[in-house]
């Protein structure tokens, strides 16, 4: 009879839903060694050195959220100043002079970009999390603002990034329409215009979702699960099988060893975006493909 740990499903039993983020969908697409250190391997590979732009962006988001926290009377741009300065998170960048430098230049965006809010108008939901099933998956996810217009709902979302953002990014976004679908069944109201919010430059670009291309969105989330929960699965027992042959413990694999089985599946997608991955060091096809980057060289200097 087969151990607990390895019995299989009984035929005609339905499938264990698949737990995710969109985050963790988009890993899977972008990078499968990259997913596979980021969610399967532990003890998890050490990453590298945190990067100044996501310190920004980080310090950024959790002013605007706790701005709105504040009583209606303290919702005011010096308000929005003082709480990206006491928040500023300082890791990442070259010396004290570049980061003191960038905290000067988040509180002109936390700032003016407050000064164009009506305090009075609160949000349904600040940094809120959502989420929906299907038969397939359990998606859940963080929205940094929902707000409520009209009849509807529409979905916010922050960007600090130096690329200037067009409509196809909004229209694209699989975790905006995750969000917006996550809101409508949440909340049962209608929910299907997204909104990037690109504070260096003002902008602010919409993408209002139909029913059809919400759907679109989430049939293709399906199938990156699908994808996802199968590649688990075959590591799961591949581990489990070596951890029997070798000790009859469980044993952890990492980046320093692993069945070739694994390593095809999960196999690296090398290019650009290599050079500001995490795990780059453990990975032997990102060091070849990219320039190694600094911590600080993703601030639009």
């Amino acid at each position: 009879m087969s151990s607990p740990q390895t019995q299989l499903p009984l035929d005609g039993m339905p499938r264990r839903l698949y737990s995710c983020t969109p985050s963790r969908l988009n890993a899977w697409l972008d990078c499968r060694r990259r997913y596979r250190f980021t969610y399967l391997d532990r003890p998890q590979p050490s990453k590298g050195p945190a990067w100044a732009h996501n310190s920004v962006g980080a310090s950024v988001h959790n002013a605007l959220a706790g701005w709105w926290r504040e009583p209606y009377e303290r919702r005011t741009p010096l308000t929005a100043s003082i709480l990206l300065t006491n928040g500023w998170i300082t890791e990442g960048f070259k010396d004290a002079e570049q980061s003191g430098r960038w905290l000067s230049r988040a509180r002109d965006l936390v700032s003016g970009y407050v000064g164009t809010l009506d305090p009075a108008d609160d949000p349904v939901g600040v940094e809120r999390t959502v989420a929906t099933r299907t038969k397939v998956i359990a998606l859940s996810g963080r929205i940094d603002r929902l707000d409520r217009r009209g009849d509807e709902l529409v979905v916010v979302d922050y960007k600090t990034g130096r690329r200037p953002l067009t409509q196809d990014d909004a229209r694209s976004s699989l975790a905006l329409a995750s969000y917006a679908i996550a809101a409508s069944m949440m909340m049962r109201t209608p929910c299907r215009t997204v909104e990037l919010h690109h504070l260096p430059t003002g902008e602010i670009v919409e993408w209002r979702h139909t029913d059809e291309s919400l759907a679109r969105h989430l049939k293709r989330a399906e199938e990156i699960a699908t994808e996802a929960a199968d590649a688990d699965e075959r590591y799961k027992t591949t581990v489990a099988t070596t951890s029997a042959r070798k000790t009859g413990e469980r044993v952890s694999v990492g980046p320093a060893a692993v069945p070739a089985e694994i390593d095809e599946l999960f196999a690296p997608s090398p290019g650009p975006l290599c050079s500001w991955c995490d795990f780059r060091r453990h990975c032997a096809e990102g060091q070849a493909a990219g320039t190694e980057r600094r911590p600080w060289d993703g601030l639009a200097e």
